[in-house]
């Protein structure tokens, strides 16, 4: 391979943030300029992909990707900068759901591969569902799969009563995908799919939903676009086509709810538990709902000097939230 093919490839493993690729070929390169008689720039070239494999070493030890962009400028009151641990492991998740998430993630991790096909891999999603059903942690778990910054679009930031100012805004946010790589989140998106509806301003809406459509099928970045939404009725019907995949959330059945409650209080005894009891009380309740119940029935038990999750504690704070939830 010549030099020149070298930095192709050296190119395009970066722009697809695959590292592993992108040290391989630099290792070639430094073999092939060792051939050639350049040694010392050969033994520059090691060294610093010896740096660069211990750094990120390091990095994967560390409990949380290493900060490296924020945003700057104007774009600092449109984003919202976040670096999650979290992964698809720490969610309980349907068969059927967990199973095309995970297919979004070997897309992205193979997209080079695909691209170079002439395919392009799911990467503008839409999640539909009630609220606490995992949307929001969802973003969050993809953007700790790929190791990529969560960019969570501030809408209070970008929606203005001046159609012009919210369209220039959404062009920012738009160019900033193709500056920077991550997972960008647009929470609460009926506000921009939906307003439209709405008997003020419906030219102005209409014509910032229409900027928004044209932006997001003219984005060829490589990041991921994830929109989140618990009005999936109020949606313009163009909006659905221009995603890739869209993923619909639901409030959990008795065996999600059994496995939310075991999985969040893990780290206690819970032999005593009868879990037929605390199911029943979970009905209807939000998977968010259901892990703060967990929380409350351990700190309860905690606070009495115990270790031991009982029946009765588990059961009252479910009915609590279901109280709280009913009153809201």
């Amino acid at each position: 391979m010549s030099t020149a093919r070298h930095i192709v490839s050296l190119l395009k493993s970066h722009i697809a943030g695959d590292g592993e690729r992108f040290l391989a070929t630099a290792m070639q390169l430094a073999a092939h300029e060792a051939r050639q008689g350049h040694g010392k720039l050969a033994q520059e070239l090691k060294e610093l992909i010896d740096q660069a494999k211990i750094a990120g070493a390091a990095m994967t030890k560390t409990a949380r990707p290493v900060p490296l962009v924020q945003p700057k400028g104007e774009l600092a009151g449109l984003l919202h900068a976040g670096y999650p641990d979290l992964r698809l492991t720490d969610m309980v998740l349907p068969d059927e759901l967990r199973l095309r998430l995970e297919r979004v993630l070997i897309e992205q991790r193979q997209q080079q591969n695909l691209r170079e096909h002439g395919l392009t891999p799911r990467r503008k999603l839409l999640l539909v569902g009630p609220p606490g059903s995992g949307k929001t942690m969802t973003a969050a778990a993809l953007a700790g799969e790929l190791h990529l910054p969560l960019f969570t679009i501030v809408l209070d930031g970008l929606i203005t009563k001046f159609m012009g100012e919210t369209a220039g805004k959404l062009r920012l946010v738009f160019d900033a995908m193709q500056a920077t790589r991550g997972v960008y989140f647009f929470d609460e998106f009926d506000a921009i799919g939906a307003r439209r509806g709405e008997r003020q301003d419906v030219g102005e809406i209409r014509r910032v939903l229409n900027s928004f459509l044209q932006f997001l099928e003219q984005d060829e970045s490589h990041g991921l676009v994830v929109a989140a939404t618990n009005h999936p009725e109020l949606l313009d019907k163009a909006l659905f086509r221009r995603f890739d995949d869209v993923m619909e959330y639901a409030l959990p059945d008795p065996l999600l709810a059994q496995a939310l409650l075991q999985a969040r209080l893990d780290r206690f005894d819970t032999r005593g538990v009868e879990w037929s009891q605390a199911v029943e009380q979970a009905h209807n309740l939000s998977q968010a709902e259901i892990v703060r119940a967990a929380d409350d029935a351990a700190k309860t038990i905690l606070l009495r000097g115990g270790k031991r999750i009982t029946s009765e504690a588990l059961v009252q704070a479910l009915m609590e939230r279901r109280r709280a939830s009913l009153s809201d």
